[in-house]
C-alpha cells in the first residue's frame, strides 16, 4: 500500500513542481536552473542527512509533500515559491526513495514503479500549468495518505547479502559518472516529430513504461543482460532515428529499462546508505542533462556523442555489475 501511495504521491510533487515553475512570472530559464539545482542537486545531501538523522520518516515525507503543494499555490514571490518547491522536492525523493530501497525484499521491481510516475507527473505539469490548484489539492490529500499508508504498512527489512565485504569506493563513482553520461546521450538527440502535446505524451508514457520495466527486467534477468539488451538497441534508435516517430519511441522505452538498475547497483555498493545512494543518482542526473542539452551538435557528431555516452554507460554497468557478484553483494 505504502508503495503505491508514495508512487502517486511522486507524481503530484514532480506535477506540482512544474506547475509552479511555468506559471510563475519572470525569467523563466532561471526559474527552471534554479529549480532544477534545488531539487536534484541537493538529494545528495538530504539523502546523507536521511541517513544519519531520520530515516524514512512518514511525517517528514508528509511534511516535503505538504511544502510543495503550499510553495506552488500560495501567493509568494516567484524565487520564494522555486526555493520552497524545490527543497521540498528534495526530501520528498529521498524519503520515498530510501524508503522504496529498504523496503524492497531485494527486488528492484519496487524502484521502478516508485521512479516512473515522476515523469508523468512532469510532463503534466509541463504542459498544462494552470491545473496547479488540482494537483495541489491532491497532494495535500496524499500528504495525509503517507502517513496512513505508513502506519498500517508491515515494514518489510531488505534482504542483504550474506558478506562481510563492501564495495569499493570507486564503483558508486563510476555508475554515477554513468548516470550522467546517460542523460547526457539521452538529452543530446533532437525529436523533430515531437511537435503536439499528444505526442510529447505519448513520449513521456515510454518513458515511464521503460523506468517501471526496467526494475522487473533487473530482477528477471539480471543487470549486465538488461543492459545488453536495452543499451546498444537504444543507441542505435536514438543516434539514427530520432527524426523518426516509432524507432524514437521504442529508444527512449529501452534507454530508461536501464535507471532502476544503475540505481540499483549504486544502492547495492551502498547497502547501508539507501538515502544517500538515492540521492547520489539524482545529483548526477542534472548536471548531464544540462550538459547533453547545452552541446549543439548535428548529424554524424550528435550521432556519435549519443554512442559513445550510451556505450559508456553499458560498460559501467558490466564493470560494477561484475565487482559486485565478486564481492557477493548481488546474487
Amino acid at each position: 500500500m505504502l508503495l503505491a501511495v508514495n508512487s502517486i504521491a511522486h507524481l503530484l510533487v514532480d506535477a506540482v513542481c512544474a506547475c509552479t515553475v511555468f506559471s510563475c512570472t519572470g525569467d523563466i530559464s532561471a526559474l527552471i536552473l534554479a529549480y532544477n539545482t534545488l531539487a536534484f542537486s541537493t538529494q545528495c545531501l538530504t539523502g546523507l542527512a536521511a541517513d544519519r538523522f531520520f530515516g524514512f520518516n512518514a511525517r517528514i515525507e508528509a511534511a516535503a509533500c505538504a511544502a510543495v503543494a503550499l510553495g506552488g499555490l500560495l501567493p509568494l514571490p516567484p524565487m520564494i515559491k522555486i526555493i520552497i518547491v524545490g527543497l521540498g522536492n528534495s526530501v520528498f525523493h529521498v524519503c520515498g526513495g530510501a524508503e522504496t530501497l529498504f523496503s524492497s525484499g531485494g527486488r528492484a521491481a519496487p524502484l521502478g514503479i516508485f521512479v516512473a510516475p515522476g515523469a508523468i507527473g512532469l510532463a503534466l505539469g509541463t504542459m498544462f500549468p494552470g491545473t496547479k490548484t488540482l494537483f495541489g489539492a491532491a497532494l495535500i490529500v496524499f500528504a495525509l495518505l503517507v502517513i496512513f499508508a505508513a502506519a498500517r504498512t508491515p515494514r518489510m527489512l531488505n534482504i542483504r547479502p550474506a558478506a562481510d565485504k563492501t564495495a569499493p569506493a570507486w564503483l558508486p563513482l563510476l555508475l554515477l559518472l554513468a548516470v550522467a553520461a546517460r542523460a547526457v546521450g539521452g538529452t543530446a538527440a533532437d525529436f523533430p516529430w515531437k511537435n503536439t502535446a499528444a505526442l510529447s505524451l505519448i513520449t513521456v508514457l515510454c518513458v515511464f513504461a521503460g523506468k517501471a520495466a526496467g526494475g522487473f527486467a533487473m530482477d528477471t534477468w539480471g543487470a549486465k543482460k538488461t543492459a545488453l539488451i536495452s543499451i546498444p538497441l537504444a543507441a542505435v534508435c536514438v543516434a539514427f532515428g530520432s527524426t523518426y516517430m516509432l524507432p524514437s519511441l521504442f529508444g527512449q522505452l529501452l534507454l530508461n529499462l536501464t535507471m532502476p538498475v544503475t540505481l540499483w547497483l549504486i544502492y547495492l555498493a551502498l547497502p547501508d546508505s539507501p538515502g544517500f545512494a538515492f540521492g547520489l543518482a539524482a545529483s548526477a542526473l542534472w548536471p548531464g542533462t544540462l550538459a547533453g542539452g547545452m552541446i549543439k551538435l548535428t548529424g554524424a557528431w550528435q550521432g556519435a556523442l549519443i554512442l559513445v555516452s550510451l556505450s559508456f554507460g553499458l560498460a559501467a554497468i558490466f564493470i560494477a555489475a561484475k565487482k559486485l557478484e565478486k564481492e557477493g553483494l548481488m546474487q
